[in-house]
């Protein structure tokens, strides 16, 4: 085929998703030697890419069924799959230090360019699509998605109406839409309902896909476990977790802006004042700058205590909020009752959970199919809510696009038991936000 191209896949891209080479449609996918052996190393660990690595094995085991890998064979979606070796590396560049496998794969590239094939890397690693390009090499990064982070979903937009439709709705809590209204809207939108020509009339509602109008928002009168929204986008927030429709809610905003605040507050108030649920689940992955946590000291639980002290720190604010004479006093209560559990994703896997407010905090650092494994374990009655900032990436294999919790609301928004929110108005301190928008 003439205009066929050549990609070449990086470790890293397999790692991040094993079905990658299924993904570049009639074109040759070209997987050097050198990162079978990279992923050979991966196999055993017992984490995501350990899983990836293994799951890659399997598929490619199945392909050599079909026929040889160093020649080639041919893909499900009329593409060619090739696993190969230079059999004669000193043809390649001279400038290149082939004891390093990064290298190795450079050299790859540049003996299949020799051979006028259009080639082109993929490859999360920065550092080799800089090698690439000084080598003359097309080079890109593994994208599942071509949206923009300004593009992703708000959960949320400016709605005009006459003074009549508004005087409707606040009269009969309700405003009823036309069919190609309706069709403008996601399930579980929310929107800022205003007066033509004068935005500063205006209410609050969600987009009812079931009733087909807008209907108010949820807003309890002695605010939720102390604490009362600040801004619109908090009052947003807090009418996604406390409605019982709503199965799977996603909350994105920088630091400071209240998510995991508010998302605890609501399970608080949703499991143990309501009693709606059977205990508050709250989780976050384990992201450290090293992944060993045999590094520090004690039982697993005390191991574990640096990484969920964050949540802590927010279930101390809100319990330093209550009344005097609330009964529960403090939070170990809870959790020798077994009405509050906080742990890390770690041993998710296997498990189902049902009647749980369950929230993940530190979302973005989840890589799409981590995101899948968590939502697939929610049993009858229980209710997932993710929480995170898309700017703050830990996790080396992720970036703001590709990450689980913006891949779980850019597919998820047309589903009407999901909702999202995006905060954006910081409310920690007059520093945090400062410091978030100048530094």
């Amino acid at each position: 085929m003439a205009d066929q191209k050549t990609f070449i896949l990086d470790t890293n891209v397999l790692l991040f998703d094993p079905t990658s080479f299924n993904k570049f449609g009639k074109n040759k996918v070209f997987i050097p030697l050198v990162v079978i052996e990279e992923l050979d190393r991966f196999k055993k660990d017992q984490n995501e890419n350990g899983r990836n690595a293994r799951h890659f094995a399997r598929l490619v085991d199945d392909f050599r069924e079909k026929g040889s890998l160093v020649k080639g064979v041919i893909l499900a979606n009329g593409g060619t799959l090739q696993i190969s070796i230079l059999r004669d590396p000193s043809t390649t560049h001279s400038g290149i230090d082939l004891s390093i496998n990064d290298n190795l794969i450079l050299a790859n590239a540049l003996a299949l360019k020799e051979k006028d094939e259009d080639v082109i890397l993929i490859t999360k690693d920065i550092n080799l699509r800089l090698k690439a390009d000084a080598l003359g090499l097309k080079s890109e990064d593994y994208e599942t998605s071509e949206m923009t982070i300004e593009e992703l979903y708000s959960g949320q937009r400016n709605f005009e109406v006459t003074s009549d439709r508004l005087l409707e709705f606040e009269k009969n809590r309700y405003l009823g839409l036309e069919e190609q209204e309706r069709k403008v809207f996601y399930p579980n939108e929310y929107l800022i309902v205003h007066e033509q020509g004068n935005p500063q009339r205006r209410q609050l509602g969600r987009y009812n896909d079931k009733k087909g109008g807008i209907v108010p928002l949820i807003k309890p009168r002695e605010g939720v476990w102390g604490i009362y929204p600040k801004n619109i986008e908090q009052q947003f927030a807090f009418d996604a977790l406390l409605n019982e429709e709503v199965n799977l809610v996603s909350l994105v905003g920088k630091a400071g802006t209240g998510k995991t605040l508010v998302a605890i507050a609501a399970g608080l108030e949703m499991a143990i004042g309501q009693k709606k649920y059977s205990r508050v689940l709250v989780s976050r992955p384990i992201i450290p700058m090293g992944k060993d946590l045999g590094f520090l000291p004690g039982d697993v639980n005390e191991k574990l205590g640096p990484w969920m002290q964050p949540i802590f720190d927010n279930i101390d604010f809100l319990f330093g909020g209550q009344r005097a004479s609330n009964e529960q006093t403090t939070w170990d209560e809870l959790i020798n009752e077994g009405l509050l559990h906080v742990e890390p994703l770690t041993y998710i896997r296997g498990r189902s959970l049902p009647n749980q407010y369950m929230i993940v905090d530190e979302a973005q650092n989840l890589t799409p199919h981590e995101i899948k494994t968590i939502i697939t374990r929610a049993g009858e009655g229980t209710k997932i809510v993710l929480t995170g900032d898309s700017a703050q990436i830990d996790n080396p294999y992720l970036d703001s696009i590709n990450n689980g919790l913006v891949y779980c609301i850019d597919r998820l928004k047309n589903v009407p038991i999901v909702a999202h929110a995006k905060l954006t108005q910081g409310e920690r301190s007059p520093l945090s936000e400062i410091a978030s928008e100048l530094l």
